[in-house]
């Protein structure tokens, strides 16, 4: 009789637990306001000219996205201009920053990220996964590591069978 050889995945069969950042992904466009367009002689906001703006502007484009405004040229623009802003796309938007692009990327994650209980993590081999089929900004993987720190047994960055040790508890 021939011995069958049997063989084992020794990935699937770890107590390696994956950190997937794409399960925290929230879908929907993400758009800027920039208001340089609004500045007069690209210098500075006349209230009446920008209260047109805001009368008049279609803010139903803006309807179930996510938008950063902001002003992208170094005009000193008036706080009250933003949070005019802020009052009427608040009415459509499924979040709302003042900043970047990548600082409202930051702030969905963050938003997903806080509903985790890190503490579940405790005692647990993690490998925080690296390839994504969606860009996820550094500073993300930066909170999940600083979270995971105090509660996981060990932390590992890549892919479970490709990673890169980060953090393992001492045993004393």
């Amino acid at each position: 009789m021939k011995e069958e050889l049997q063989i084992i995945n020794k990935v699937v069969a770890s107590s390696l637990v994956t950190f997937n950042l794409e399960d925290y992904y929230q879908a929907g466009e993400r758009v800027v306001l920039d208001i340089k367009d609004q500045l007069y002689e690209g210098l500075l906001l006349r209230e009446k000219d920008f209260r047109n703006f805001i009368k008049n502007h279609n803010w139903a484009q803006y309807e179930n996205k996510f938008v950063a405004i902001t002003c992208s040229t170094e005009a000193i623009v008036p706080t009250w201009a933003y949070m005019l802003l802020a009052i009427e796309l608040k009415k459509y938007v499924k979040h709302l920053i003042f900043g970047s692009l990548e600082e409202l990327e930051i702030e969905i994650f963050r938003n997903a990220l806080s509903k985790i209980e890190w503490a579940d993590f405790k005692d647990a081999k993690v490998v925080i996964k690296g390839c994504s089929k969606v860009d996820v900004p550094i500073a993300i993987y930066v909170d999940v590591a600083s979270n995971l720190k105090p509660f996981a047994n060990s932390l590992m960055f890549g892919e479970p069978c490709s990673t890169v040790p980060l953090f393992k508890k001492s045993k004393f």
